[in-house]
């Protein structure tokens, strides 16, 4: 999960086999507070961008259901290249992890590592991000 500037806000490992959408609630459930600039923390994204294999009623009703504003590319609907224009700061983001050889290929045997190398990716790639941001 990252933010409007491609900032990772949250990491989950999983599976290779296991669909994106069984994820995202986990996801949100780990979502940590995130200090804006005025205000208190935000406990809970405002706005869910997501592509079309997240298009379920389920998935739909339980992100609303929680105060977030949905915004999933529907199947046989919308094309993707109206919701690429938000997407591409997610792959961006994405491609910024494979970036680091332990994440592209995994050479640890415990989950709790590779995670811990996850996280580290994320913290290296929030101080690039924001120390370009205030320069």
């Amino acid at each position: 999960m990252c933010d409007r500037r491609g900032i990772p806000l949250q990491v989950l490992i999983s599976a290779a086999n296991t669909p994106d959408a069984q994820l995202l609630f986990p996801l949100l459930d780990a979502f940590t507070p995130v200090r804006g600039r005025r205000g208190r923390p935000r406990h809970r994204p405002e706005k869910l961008h997501a592509d079309k294999a997240y298009d379920q009623k389920a998935i739909r009703a339980e992100v609303e259901r929680r105060g977030i504003r949905v915004r999933i590319a529907r199947k046989g609907v919308e094309s993707s290249e109206r919701l690429g224009r938000h997407r591409w700061i997610v792959e961006s983001c994405l491609s910024w992890f494979t970036n680091n050889r332990r994440l592209v290929r995994r050479y640890e045997r415990k989950a709790e590592h590779f995670q811990a190398f996850a996280d580290l990716a994320a913290i290296l790639i929030c101080h690039r991000r924001l120390t370009k941001l205030t320069k």
